[in-house]
């Protein structure tokens, strides 16, 4: 498990909690909060924790960690860990582009993949899902909208498809004239209605940043272009995605807005088996609503759909600039509507590759937050 501390990570370990013995954690991994990491350990003794920061690595005693769990640190200790024989998939939940590392050595390990962290494919586009298939290795999505699409594909086949529609609750600020979003706080943005996630991707929910990633992801995922794929705002959050097939039937995945049903739909692929997520309560009236994003408000969707359709090097510059912005925002040295805008000029300042390395990626990544950096401070 890549990520245990964060939100998806937590939510997992209910989910392995819960099953009776049928799952294990044989690894958990965080970066920096050891505290947590440590209590996890306790409560599932894996064979391995890793602390991928070196420096809170050495404020964790390895002897209270519980008996036969041995401590790895570093970020290299992340590809050793997920190589281990005793792993069968991993849950890849690393927040951001540093995700990346640990995914691309599970699929090179032939391990299934959880695939929790949407800027692994936003970042290495297809390469991801080529290393997949030829290794043979199942993929399965774990953000809410890509396992309820995921889902729905299954009552069609890849030529009958007509659209991807993705769910967006439209964040705290749907309502907001172009004012009131300039005015738009750290604390406003972080009171996310509907979903509670951590800082960054709270933030993304807010500006829609978090769908224009999901744009990028759902068209290398499902292998379709972006104009196939569309988002629609339904602030209810309990129809999770849909897809439109040729003959016009609708097929989506409804579910109350929780994790833990998606995740466990990836961990015992392709079993269902019963789960600790709530239910839909089908003897009460509620209402669903759907209406189309304002992109004129929210320009991260545009921006997106132009990711999606130029791939190569432009997914990792968008992604790798809008954490250092959101990183800014959260800093107080960053206006909330400035984070898309100066996502789009990083973006067309950059020397656009079409064919770019792995390395190249990272190169482009490290610029792109420099870059963000720089103009902050400007």
């Amino acid at each position: 498990m890549l990520g245990s501390t964060g939100s998806i990570g937590r939510n997992a370990l209910e989910v392995i909690q819960a099953s009776r013995g049928r799952l294990r954690a044989t690894v958990l991994s965080a970066h920096t909060s050891i505290d947590l990491l440590a209590k996890q350990a306790h409560q599932c003794r894996p064979q391995y924790v890793v602390v991928t920061d070196l420096d809170a690595a050495k404020r964790l005693d390895p002897h209270i960690l519980p008996e036969g769990c041995e401590l790895l640190s570093g970020p290299d200790a992340v590809v050793d860990a997920v190589r281990n024989p005793a792993v069968e998939l991993v849950l890849a939940a690393i927040v951001g582009s540093a995700g990346l590392r640990g995914t691309w050595a599970a699929l090179e390990a032939g391990k299934m993949v959880a695939l929790a962290n949407k800027e692994t494919l936003v970042v290495a586009d297809p390469r991801v899902m080529a290393l997949a298939q030829q290794q043979g290795t199942p993929m399965i999505p774990v953000d809410s909208e890509h396992s309820a699409l995921f889902q729905a594909l299954k009552s069609g086949r890849h030529r009958e498809v007509r659209r991807l529609v993705l769910t967006a609750s439209g964040g705290p600020f749907r309502r907001h004239d172009r004012e009131q979003l300039a005015q738009v706080t750290v604390s406003d943005a972080l009171a996310h209605p509907t979903w509670k996630m951590g800082p960054k991707i709270t933030v993304d929910l807010a500006t829609m940043m978090n769908k224009a990633l999901e744009i990028i992801e759902a068209r290398w995922l499902f292998d379709l272009p972006s104009e196939k794929i569309d988002v629609v705002v339904h602030p209810q959050s309990i129809v999770h995605s849909l897809v439109e097939f040729v003959d016009g039937s609708l097929i989506a995945q409804l579910s109350p807005p929780d994790m833990k049903l998606p995740i466990q739909y990836a961990l015992t692929f392709p079993e269902r088996r019963e789960g600790i997520a709530p239910r839909l309560d089908l003897k009460h009236a509620f209402c669903l609503e759907f209406e189309p994003p304002d992109e004129e408000r929210f320009p991260a969707l545009r921006l997106g759909r132009e990711v999606a359709s130029a791939g190569g090097s432009a997914g990792a510059v968008l992604n790798a600039a809008n954490e250092a912005a959101v990183a800014g925002f959260l800093a107080g040295e960053l206006a909330f509507t400035d984070i898309v805008p100066t996502c789009r000029r990083v973006l067309e300042s950059h020397d656009f590759d079409a064919c770019p390395s792995l390395e190249r990626l990272m190169q482009l990544d490290r610029w792109a937050r420099l870059e963000v950096s720089r103009w902050v401070c400007t």
